[in-house]
């Protein structure tokens, strides 16, 4: 069986203040996006002992036995049992791109094993396993967009309020660290709230929708302070950091005419 885990982006992030268990508390609006890495399973069969992983496209950070996917499928077996796997992950969203690239693969597996083996957990269960590999991997397996509190993981669906327009995301080539990104953010974190991008015209979120990350991102890599600026020249309606980086998204109407700067960059182009 295959299945294409989504990315997303994310519009606006505020970051709260850290919390006693060293994780950040933070309010963002999580958007999923039709850029998929492809996902296969079979049974191992034979007298196989361990759940095999294979690994193709881009290549992720870490070994293959560290890999998020196979770390899902232990945490769900530690609680049911279902033969070991044959997987085939080919990768096409990077890693360290903001985009929730090994978060969506985790939620993608733990469905997908859920429901090939009629394993019977519940939507919830698979959220709170799913946790315990990323804060944003509950988004990932509701799948919608959502209100996302606490960690990331407190969510209220929304509706799907940007249907028809048109996204590019572009990626710079750099891996930005998360828990670097928070370490240079804590100092700055301040009592404003998140404006509701839902209830607000797209052409206005230029002036009301924020990314606390972009200081860090625009002051250690300055170049990608560029990226932004073209996608305004470009005709965006609006553009952004997604999560803590590297990857900046815009917003169009209509599938724009993209300057010679941006196109060397694009890695993906399509309707949301």
């Amino acid at each position: 069986m295959v299945i294409f885990p989504f990315s997303k982006i994310n519009i606006g992030l505020v970051i709260k203040g850290k919390r006693p268990d060293g994780y950040h508390d933070i309010e963002t609006i999580f958007y999923p996006v039709g850029f998929c890495d492809a996902l296969e399973i079979a049974i191992a069969g034979g007298k196989a002992t361990e759940d095999i992983l294979t690994v193709t496209g881009l290549q992720p950070c870490g070994k293959n036995e560290e890999n998020i996917v196979l770390r899902a499928v232990r945490k769900l077996r530690e609680r049911v049992s279902f033969p070991f796997l044959k997987i085939h992950l080919h990768k096409v969203i990077p890693s360290g791109a903001g985009l929730g690239g090994g978060s969506s693969d985790a939620a993608g597996i733990l469905k997908i094993v859920n429901k090939c083996f009629r394993l019977s957990i519940s939507t919830d269960e698979l959220k709170e396993i799913g946790l315990t590999l990323g804060s944003d991997v509950p988004f990932f397996i509701d799948g919608q967009p959502a209100h996302g509190s606490g960690r990331g993981e407190i969510l209220k669906p929304l509706k799907k309020f940007l249907e028809g327009y048109h996204i590019v995301l572009v990626n710079p080539g750099i891996f930005i660290s998360t828990s670097e990104a928070y370490s240079y953010c804590s100092r700055y974190i301040t009592e404003k709230k998140l404006s509701d991008p839902s209830e607000i015209p797209v052409e206005e979120w230029k002036d009301s929708v924020f990314n606390d990350f972009e200081a860090f991102v625009f002051s250690k890599y300055p170049e990608t302070e560029e990226i932004k600026k073209e996608f305004y020249q470009s005709g965006a309606l609006f553009s952004s950091l997604s999560g803590s980086g590297s990857t900046f998204y815009g917003i169009f109407h209509d599938k724009p005419s993209l300057s010679s700067v941006l196109k060397q960059k694009v890695i993906y182009s399509g309707l949301l």
